[in-house]
């Protein structure tokens, strides 16, 4: 039962579409909360909150360097699993007929 509870726990980690476009930034490199809060057009309290949060579930690692924080993510393959789950829902939405100009590709940030 613990594996499936960790699971539920990063699943939970990443029910919030700020927290799925912070992981897409940070695959591409690390950043600070400044950059993060600059990139996404959020509060730097409200990023802080994010990052506390996928801190705990495991998805990102934070290392100091003098008076920043940069985030990481802890497993590539976790952002290998978003994309995966990406191209599921684009391949059904477009099979349902929904998806009008959408492409499987990550969020441009």
């Amino acid at each position: 039962m613990e594996i499936t509870q960790r699971q539920a726990d990063v699943c939970s980690g990443l029910a919030d579409i700020h927290r799925i476009l912070m992981m897409y930034a940070l695959a591409e490199r690390t950043h600070n909360v400044s950059e993060l809060a600059a990139r996404l057009k959020l509060s730097q309290p409200a990023v802080s909150r994010h990052l506390k949060i996928m801190r705990e579930c495991g998805l990102v690692l934070s290392e100091r360097q003098g008076k920043s924080v940069y985030y990481t993510p802890a497993d590539v393959r976790i952002v290998q699993a978003m994309d995966l789950l990406r191209a599921v829902l684009t391949e059904r939405m477009k099979q349902e007929g929904q998806l009008a100009t959408q492409a499987a590709e990550r969020p441009a940030i």
